[in-house]
């Protein structure tokens, strides 16, 4: 862990995509990592890589590290090359990875604050700019965004909807990321309140709820959800594995957290 935590995450990713020899099994032998940086353009921004990013919080029981950081950004350049998505995947495991031992629910500050930081020690300065809402001016780092608009929704006590609204909530992670932070934020005490909220106040909602359950679940555990909602899960990882996933779950609980 140290020796990750002593190199800039990029180029550490870049080295342990070529150590891992991950190049050569890429179809027509296109690397996943440049060898100078990861592809950054607001145009590849999509939260393809952060609505699957979850479970990977479970692979480090010890908690969060610099170990688990890269971990996750392996995982996400899989399918998304971006450093803002990067900083997004690993700065939401990180925040699973602390709600998972939290005694209580924090403050809204604490989630919101606890993301960005972690996001200002990943993400690269590259700018984006906002393509939806009222923020279409604004250009910057994905840690500026975020806190600039955040802090706008904060100032006008805005509503779920109204904040959503404002900043939009579509795939770019420009909105998806502050609409699920600004539903943990409001509603974090509140698990089915915060997933109503997310599936009733924004357009890429059946993301912005994955993002938000995983979060309210990790904080409350499936116990807080009511039972209607459990009932009738298939859990299936192909056509026929009724159940598969609760199966891993249960798995990865007795060997890595007894």
């Amino acid at each position: 862990n140290e020796e990750v935590a002593q190199a800039p995450l990029f180029a550490q990713l870049a080295h342990q995509v070529q150590d891992l020899a991950l190049n050569g099994h890429v179809e027509r032998g296109e690397g996943l990592v440049g060898h100078d940086q990861l592809r950054r353009r607001a145009e590849s921004a999509g939260n393809g890589a952060l609505m699957r990013i979850a479970p990977l919080a479970l692979l480090h029981p010890q908690g969060t590290s610099a170990a688990l950081w890269l971990d996750v950004a392996l995982a996400s350049i899989v399918t998304h090359r971006d450093a803002s998505s990067v900083a997004s995947c690993v700065a939401f495991v990180d925040l699973l990875a602390r709600l998972l031992r939290l005694p209580a629910p924090p403050t809204s500050d604490w989630i919101i604050a606890t993301f960005v930081a972690t996001a200002r020690q990943v993400c690269t300065d590259q700018p984006y700019r906002a393509r939806g809402g009222r923020f279409t001016e604004r250009e910057g780092s994905v840690p500026d965004y975020l806190a600039l608009v955040l802090d706008q929704a904060a100032r006008n006590d805005w509503s779920t909807r109204e904040a959503c609204a404002a900043w939009s909530s579509g795939a770019y992670l420009l909105e998806t990321v502050p609409s699920m932070l600004w539903i943990l934020a409001r509603h974090a005490h509140d698990p089915e309140e915060a997933i109503v909220r997310a599936v009733n106040d924004t357009q890429d909602n059946d993301t912005i709820a994955t993002l938000v359950g995983a979060a309210v679940g990790a904080l409350h555990g499936k116990e807080a959800l009511p039972l209607t909602w459990q009932h009738g899960l298939l859990g299936r990882t192909t056509a026929d594995d009724n159940g598969r996933v609760f199966r891993l779950i249960e798995e990865a609980v007795r060997r890595d957290w007894l």
